[in-house]
């Protein structure tokens, strides 16, 4: 055989062997991006998941608040139907008595606030 055959040989099993190279690397990258995507499309349809579950328990609690809310609103209507005739109901609260009133009822609507954070 003459040179020139030999070095178009060897010249063409380094290109196979390039190409088969390539090829193999290109393949496994394909599969890791695969296995990748399909990692994150889990991840992703979980954290939807998650969304949709918050979002009921906001919305539960949001109609509970506006339940609870009536229910405050009723029960002081009746409260005051009920002092409306009542003699000490005209006297003065003292204002530790007032204050302290106050205060818890100030705290009990900001705890049940939740789009304003508690100071």
């Amino acid at each position: 055989m003459n040179e020139s055959k030999i070095l178009c040989i060897a010249l063409i099993t380094v290109i196979f062997v390039l190409i088969s190279y390539f090829g193999y690397n290109n393949y496994q990258e394909r599969e890791q991006l695969e296995r990748d995507k399909s990692e994150l499309t889990n991840r992703i349809n979980k954290l939807q998941q998650t969304i949709v579950k918050n979002n009921k328990v906001i919305a539960d609690n949001e109609q509970s608040k506006r339940e609870l809310e009536n229910q405050s609103t009723e029960r002081q209507e009746q409260i005051n139907e009920q002092l409306k005739n009542n003699n000490c109901a005209n006297e003065r609260v003292p204002h530790v008595i007032a204050d302290s009133l106050y205060n818890r009822a100030k705290n009990l609507r900001q705890s049940t606030n939740t789009s304003k954070p508690i100071k």
